[in-house]
């Protein structure tokens, strides 16, 4: 079997799906995308299209192997995005090939279902505990709430008490059953990371999320000397290499590698298989389309350290395949349960598709102090 084609699909609302197609007849879906910067991967992908046409797609150590190694500069977050999904789509064309689920070659089904927490941001304290109840009483057991960012003009002591009780108020109205992590997103700064942390953490939060920006390892690890939370890192990491600092440092407990970015299915299933050997848990990173979220089932379906995954929400059920797969994804108290059809276990409706694809020029949102002057992260 040789690869004969590989086609980039830029899809509302702002997804890039990539299909590789074979001399054999079989397909296989991935989902490479970079936040804000759709075509600049697409550009990474259509780069290794002449070394990949011909190649045996069953081979995919060798040529993620291939891919990475032969560039002589290290793949940063744009190469390996685009090799992600690449390799995302190799194994959905092995799966077919064999007849069976990825996670059937990758060890066999560790749980038979999967469970997902659920995104509850909103502009205020009030919206963001609304829809936690609704997602309550949907079924969920865990959400995650945002860190407001620090853009006001108004004093620390002020800013780090009213994100205590914002926090609080959400956890009086959802009760104690129920996880909640909070993502900092890097907002603010590690000092003052650290008092938030320490103000919430009589409220038992799942997780913290990049309390502060992930260039910094050994900041990271003072914050997670300084608390008593887990915290949580790694969506914007690539590869075994960028995740290896992090675990020797002792700066998480929770590792997030987004199987869109940091190497694929098997590159983050290794990532995991260094996080066992500390005691660390894995929480992917998975902020896309349907296509991300069957690779993250696949993989959670045969991690034992795997803790729980992510769910967007959107209102139109997109991001669970509604109208884009054929049979989308459900949500059952709480849970995915697993498919056993072969490869990702999905099924593609091209001629939806083909009725959302847009030219993927779009942008990241930008964020700013009351000032107009000062850059927040998001």
């Amino acid at each position: 079997m040789k690869i004969t084609n590989l086609q980039v699909f830029h899809v509302k609302p702002r997804w890039s799906f990539l299909k590789i197609s074979t001399d054999e007849g079989i397909t296989g879906w991935g989902e490479p995308m970079v936040e804000g910067r759709a075509r600049t991967v697409e550009t990474a992908i259509m780069e290794q299209a002449s070394f990949l046409m011909g190649q045996d797609p069953l081979r995919i150590e060798y040529l993620w192997q291939s891919m990475y190694r032969n560039t002589f500069y290290r793949g940063g977050i744009i190469l390996v995005s685009a090799i992600s999904g690449i390799e995302q789509s190799l194994w959905d064309i092995k799966g077919k090939y064999y007849n069976m689920p990825v996670y059937e070659m990758l060890g066999g089904k560790y749980r038979e279902k999967v469970r997902m927490y659920g995104h509850c941001w909103g502009a205020t304290t009030e919206k963001i505990i609304d829809r936690a109840l609704e997602r309550k009483k949907n079924g969920f057991t865990a959400f995650k709430v945002l860190l407001e960012p620090y853009t006001a003009n108004r004093g620390v002591k002020a800013y780090i008490e009213s994100q205590k009780y914002r926090f609080a108020e959400i956890r009086q109205a959802v009760g104690d059953e129920i996880d909640i992590a909070i993502d900092f997103h890097g907002r603010v700064n590690p000092d003052v990371a650290i008092q938030i942390i320490r103000e919430i953490e009589q409220y038992y939060p799942l997780f913290v999320e990049e309390p502060c920006l992930p260039e910094n390892t050994d900041e990271l690890a003072r914050i997670t000397r300084s608390v008593t939370v887990p915290i949580a890192a790694g969506e914007r990491l690539v590869t075994r290499y960028g995740f290896r600092p992090l675990l020797e440092a002792g700066a998480v407990s929770v590792l997030q590698p987004d199987l869109c970015h940091a190497g694929g299915i098997l590159e983050v299933k290794k990532i995991a298989a260094m996080a066992e050997t500390y005691y660390c848990k894995v929480a992917p990173h998975n902020p896309l389309g349907p296509i991300s979220l069957a690779a993250n089932l696949q993989f959670a379906c045969c991690t034992p350290n795997f803790l729980i995954g992510e769910h967007f929400g959107m209102k139109d059920g997109w991001d669970l395949g509604e109208g884009y797969l054929k049979k989308p994804f459900k949500i059952k108290d709480g849970y995915i349960s697993v498919s056993d059809k072969p490869g990702l276990g999905i099924e593609l409706n091209e001629e939806v598709i083909a009725e959302r694809l847009f030219d993927g020029n779009w942008d990241s949102p930008r964020l700013y102090a009351d000032d107009d002057q000062s850059i927040i992260d998001w």
